[in-house]
């Protein structure tokens, strides 16, 4: 793990020698507790699949050798944003719906008091 965070991703090659199918993730440090004694988040950024590889299981495959190898590397926390159309993919992964999880984007004000 590099300070400040670290990316890992896992692509699954087309015959054609294109993308078939990815998943990447951000992982990022945070302070241990009982739930993360070894304090490593992992945020899934990017779950994607080419039309063609759509619905042929490529990106179920993705992610679960990524969350594989996350495990494999003391990772107890995993976050991601689902859709509707995927949310049952990643269900079937393990994953949650939280209600605790708010999020919130703000930007900078400019010169002169509007926003950008």
């Amino acid at each position: 793990m590099h300070p400040g965070g670290d990316v890992r991703a896992y692509v699954i090659d087309a015959t054609d020698g294109g993308l078939a199918s990815c998943a990447l993730a951000f992982l990022q440090p945070l302070l241990p507790a009982p739930k993360y004694p070894k304090g490593l988040a992992a945020r899934i950024h990017a779950v994607a699949a080419e039309p063609s590889y759509r619905r042929r299981g490529y990106a179920k495959a993705a992610l679960a050798t990524l969350l594989k190898h996350l495990e494999q590397h003391s990772v107890t926390l995993y976050e991601l944003y689902a859709n509707d159309g995927s949310a049952p993919l990643y269900e079937g992964l393990g994953f949650r719906p939280d209600p605790a999880l708010m999020r919130m984007t703000r930007f900078p004000h400019a010169p002169g008091g509007s926003t950008t």
